[in-house]
C-alpha cells in the first residue's frame, strides 16, 4: 500500500496555509480542509467572493444555495461565517456522507445537503436569495441557455456568485497556449476569461453583472495548494492529481491560469 502518513506536523502545515487575506479560513482546520478537499482550495475562493456579493446576500438567515458543494465544505463555511441557511447541492458527493460532515460541525439545522444534477434542481422560483458556485460552474454554465434557468431560482433582486478557474487571455483557433499544451485536457476549454463571462451572462437577459474580475496572484495560491495536496492528501489519486496540475500551474506562472469571480442580479 502507498505511504499516506502525513509528512508537516499540523501546526507547521497550518503556519504553511496561514494566508493573509483570508482570515476567516484559517480559523478551519488543515487538515480537515484537506481530507474535504476536490480541487483547488475552496474556502479561499468563497472568502475572495463573498465581499463581492455584499452584505445583504450573506445576512443572517438568507437562503443560499451552494451548487457543486463537493463535500460541503463551502456551505458549512457559509453557514457558520454568515449564520446562512444553506442548500448544499451535489452530483457526485451522496447526501448521506455530506450531512454527516455538517452534522460533525455542529451545523445540522443550517445546513440541507441534498443530490441533484445541475440541470435538474428541484426547487421553486425564488427559492433562494442568493447561488453561489466555488469551483463547479465551469462544468455546465457556459451553455448559453443555462443562467436564465438558473436564476429563476432567485427571488427578483437576489445574487448570483461563482469563482471558476480561468484564463487570462482566450485562446485564438483551436490550439491551447503552447507552453500547456503537455498538460492541456479536452474539459479545460471551459476556462474562459473575465470579459467572456462578462459578455455571456450580460446577453443572457437575465442578470446585470456587479464584477467580473481576475484573482491577482491566484496561481500561487493554487501552485501552494497544489503542492500541499500531492504531499498530504491521503488519498492517491488526489495526490497524483495535484502533482498534474501543480506542474502545469509551475510551468505556467501566472501568464495564462488562474481565477475569475462573477456577481450578478437578477433582473
Amino acid at each position: 500500500m502507498p505511504d499516506i502518513t502525513p509528512r508537516t506536523s499540523s501546526e507547521d502545515l497550518t503556519k504553511r496555509l496561514t494566508h493573509p487575506h483570508y482570515p476567516r479560513s484559517n480559523s478551519y482546520d488543515a487538515r480537515w480542509v484537506i481530507d474535504n478537499q476536490m480541487g483547488p482550495n475552496a474556502l479561499w475562493l468563497l472568502e475572495w467572493l463573498a465581499p463581492a456579493l455584499g452584505l445583504d446576500a450573506l445576512r443572517p438567515g438568507a437562503r443560499v444555495l451552494d451548487l457543486g458543494c463537493g463535500r460541503a465544505m463551502t456551505s458549512i463555511f457559509l453557514a457558520r461565517e454568515y449564520d446562512a441557511q444553506v442548500t448544499a447541492a451535489d452530483l457526485w458527493i451522496k447526501p448521506d456522507e455530506n450531512a454527516e460532515r455538517v452534522t460533525e460541525a455542529g451545523l445540522g439545522d443550517r445546513v440541507l445537503p441534498v443530490h441533484t444534477e445541475a440541470h435538474d434542481l428541484p426547487f421553486a422560483e425564488g427559492s433562494f436569495d442568493t447561488i453561489v458556485s466555488i469551483d463547479a460552474y465551469q462544468y455546465f454554465g457556459t451553455d448559453d441557455l443555462y443562467l436564465p434557468s438558473l436564476t429563476r431560482l432567485l427571488k427578483p433582486g437576489g445574487r448570483i456568485g461563482v469563482v471558476v478557474p480561468a484564463l487570462r487571455e482566450e485562446p485564438e483557433g483551436i490550439e491551447p497556449p503552447a507552453h500547456l499544451a503537455q498538460w492541456w485536457q479536452p474539459d479545460f476549454w471551459c476556462f474562459h476569461t473575465a470579459d467572456w463571462w462578462r459578455r455571456h451572462w450580460t446577453r443572457s437577459g437575465a442578470v446585470e453583472v456587479e464584477a467580473a474580475d481576475w484573482l491577482e496572484d491566484g496561481w500561487r495560491d493554487w501552485l501552494l495548494w497544489c503542492d500541499v495536496i500531492a504531499e498530504e492528501s491521503s488519498e492517491e489519486l488526489h495526490r497524483t492529481m495535484a502533482r498534474e496540475v501543480g506542474e502545469m500551474v509551475r510551468a505556467d506562472e501566472g501568464r495564462a491560469l488562474g481565477f475569475v469571480r462573477l456577481v450578478a442580479r437578477r433582473l
